[in-house]
């Protein structure tokens, strides 16, 4: 209770404030309001404006791809990514269990099945030894891409999520999959402005996607982006995106199944006024996780940092504690009190969609299931 009650003071004291703590608040102090208003006066606030035109030349500066594909939420870009990365239905995709449950939805909405393989222990993420060992076990390659040799299915696409901005060993797992000729697609929702040898965490797949929910670093109040160095396949992600609309001056024609996934250019305002302050927010975070792993190394309590050879956004922080009792009063004590604290995600194959998939031992995952709190991350004022 000591340990408990000496963190929320601390808390307090980083926020200067007694009143509720969220575990993450965006912040609206550059020009969100000018830009949402311009594009009020223009008229132009649905999926067609200069402000969706210039997100994706940002996204694509940021992300150093070749192009950047505005869509309505982080969800939507997984499943159109997974989609263009060829995943087709009856398909198998190695994913983590350890993860936020829309990685597991994007693959089961393109009708394809869900593989859990284990996470590393430093980064969280998903596993490049998991991944080598099933494929060791299970891949069969042959003339039309790789296979499960136990079930008969291809491995269509391997699907690497970075926990709360921590890279995966991305070197380690795009070398594994080029060997069994996998493709990559990055789930990098998480993770903008945090980079793996010195390169942005989803450029290294063939596709990767980003989230603007209202809990991430930067909002659009929701919002996603594809990226890709291919241009062709973001063309086609962007039509795709539009009902698969081809350009007409009066007819309405549709070459393939589309989806209704655009960004309104409300969205796409206040994103780029977002993205304006993407650096000052990150460093502004990373000075508090300097301060926190200080506090939590005086407590004997284990900070979660960056790896060497990687920069991390630090989205959520969050803390390892000694087992699940530990946990469950630090989230008991600290949520009593005002603060926001959260457990890591339960694993995705304790979910009753998910129950039946694929898995291995996820000696890892679990480890950290029991032991992993989010803390209050939220750039401070």
């Amino acid at each position: 209770m000591k340990q408990i009650n000496q963190f929320i003071e601390f808390v307090r004291d980083q926020y200067n404030t007694t009143d509720f703590i969220p575990l993450h608040e965006p912040r609206f102090q550059g020009n969100e309001k000018k830009y949402v208003m311009e594009t009020i006066d223009s008229t132009f606030v649905s999926s067609v404006g200069a402000y969706v035109d210039k997100f994706e030349e940002i996204m694509a500066d940021i992300s150093q791809t070749q192009r950047a594909v505005a869509v309505v939420n982080g969800t939507a870009a997984l499943q159109v990514a997974l989609r263009l990365a060829g995943v087709k239905q009856g398909d198998e995709v190695l994913t983590q269990a350890l993860t936020f449950v829309a990685t597991a939805n994007s693959i089961a909405y393109n009708n394809a099945h869900p593989v859990f393989l284990d996470v590393d222990l430093d980064t969280m993420g998903l596993s490049p030894k998991a991944v080598e060992a099933f494929l060791e076990e299970f891949g069969d390659l042959r003339e039309g891409g790789c296979y499960n040799k136990e079930t008969g299915n291809r491995i269509a696409a391997c699907l690497p999520m970075h926990t709360f901005g921590f890279p995966v060993h991305l070197n380690e797992l795009m070398d594994v999959c080029n060997r069994w000729n996998i493709l990559v697609v990055e789930d990098a929702a998480e993770s903008i402005g945090s980079s793996y040898h010195g390169k942005p965490t989803g450029s290294f797949g063939q596709l990767g996607i980003y989230s603007f929910n209202g809990n991430k670093i930067v909002t659009a109040g929701g919002g996603g982006t594809i990226v890709t160095n291919d241009k062709e396949l973001g063309d086609f992600a962007k039509h795709l995106t539009t009902t698969a609309k081809k350009p007409h001056k009066y007819e309405y024609v549709h070459d393939e199944l589309g989806h209704n996934y655009r960004m309104p250019n409300l969205n796409a305002a206040l994103i780029c006024a977002q993205l304006e302050q993407l650096d000052s927010f990150i460093e502004n975070k990373r000075t508090l996780a300097e301060r926190y792993e200080s506090f939590f190394r005086e407590q004997g309590i284990k900070f979660r940092t960056e790896n060497p050879d990687t920069k991390a956004n630090y989205w959520l922080m969050c803390v390892e504690l000694n087992d699940r009792e530990v946990r469950d009063q630090f989230l008991n004590g600290t949520n009593e009190r005002g603060i926001m604290t959260r457990p890591i995600w339960q694993l995705m194959y304790k979910l009753p969609m998910y129950e039946h998939c694929f898995r291995d031992e996820q000696t890892n995952a679990r480890y950290l299931e029991n032991r992993i709190v989010n803390i209050p991350s939220s750039v401070r004022i």
